[in-house]
């Protein structure tokens, strides 16, 4: 059975705020997702002072403040990563954190990580992609925003630089929090695999959590979404984040769509092989049948359960004598 990698994104919605770090921790364990991800960045290397800030961070946290200013209360230390890992680690979840700069994509493998996960504003930034290509690890890449030459060119540095092809999954996503049914485009999903031959996942930031499920049905071997301890806490991405109990119910949905898309093979599954011989038929007599009687289109139908001749053998049947007395409804023997 294929399993969905399933990422319970926290992000930046611990407010800054350790504890509550470790309290989505275990959220996400808790919902049986298989990683939990965070965000490295000093806010000092990602954004100017004068930086704006997008138009749902406005809405979310208020004009006034710069992107700067606000991610600035978001950082994570070393230390803070350190002791979340260690949290991951006591919970059974893989931690992973979203690098946005050069110094954090240092500082992440300096932690052992086996997953980097480049978000989707890095895509054209080629220093960046060069520099995780060469670490030589297992990349999930978000491609909102982009068009099928960026991504293109992204998987090329990336290869180039060290990355095996087969090691990169590529996640569908649009940037916008939250993002309207009308702008998802599940399908770019499967053209990015059909085109660029690679593995793909969805990255949602959609309210609810219909796209995600429907993207797993599509094939999405990777699966990522925000979730929040609360969606009324202050902060950029709250609004657009699932609560605890949704985060489980989606989780549970994938698994079980999981289970649903099989091997592909068609035949009986073991739970309905029983149900055979009642829902199918057999040859029976239409009415009595006398020993020495032609079986013919008159004196013969088809008939519930299917514990004798199929139906499939009438062409074999019609024609021949019958070798004793039927009554009607018995099934018949040649």
């Amino acid at each position: 059975m294929r399993r969905t990698f399933v990422i319970a994104e926290a992000g930046v919605n611990h407010n800054g705020n350790i504890r509550i770090a470790e309290k989505m921790i275990d959220v996400a364990a808790e919902a049986g997702a298989d990683a939990v991800k965070f965000q490295t960045f000093k806010a000092e290397h990602l954004v100017s002072r004068s930086a704006p800030k997008a138009e749902y961070q406005k809405k979310t946290t208020g004009r006034n403040e710069t992107q700067h200013e606000m991610l600035k209360r978001l950082e994570l230390s070393p230390a803070a990563h350190r002791q979340l890992i260690s949290r991951c680690r006591e919970k059974g979840i893989m931690f992973l954190s979203t690098p946005f700069d050069e110094k954090g994509v240092d500082l992440l493998n300096s932690f052992g990580l086996k997953i980097f996960k480049i978000p989707s504003g890095e895509v054209t930034n080629l220093p960046y992609l060069r520099k995780i290509g060469a670490l030589k690890k297992n990349v999930i890449i978000s491609t909102g925003m982009c068009n099928m030459a960026e991504i293109k060119d992204a998987l090329e540095i990336l290869i180039k630089a060290g990355t095996k092809k087969k090691d990169i999954t590529v996640l569908h996503a649009n940037t916008e929090y939250p993002t309207p049914a009308e702008d998802v485009n599940l399908r770019a999903m499967l053209t990015i695999k059909e085109r660029l031959m690679v593995k793909v996942g969805y990255s949602d930031h959609t309210l609810g959590i219909e796209i995600p499920i429907a993207a797993a049905a599509l094939g999405a071997t990777v699966i990522e979404k925000h979730f929040t301890l609360d969606r009324d806490m202050e902060g950029p991405d709250h609004k657009a984040s699932l609560e605890p109990n949704e985060l489980k119910a989606m989780v549970k949905a994938v698994r079980n769509i999981d289970k649903a898309l099989g091997d592909g093979i068609k035949r009986p599954s073991p739970s309905e092989i029983k149900n055979r011989p009642i829902a199918r038929k057999s040859i029976v007599a239409a009415r009595d049948i006398k020993k020495g009687d032609v079986f013919t289109e008159e004196n013969l139908t088809a008939k519930r359960p299917g514990t004798g001749i199929s139906p499939m053998r009438w062409d074999r049947v019609i024609g021949k004598k019958a070798k004793r007395d039927f009554r009607k409804d018995e099934a018949i023997e040649i």
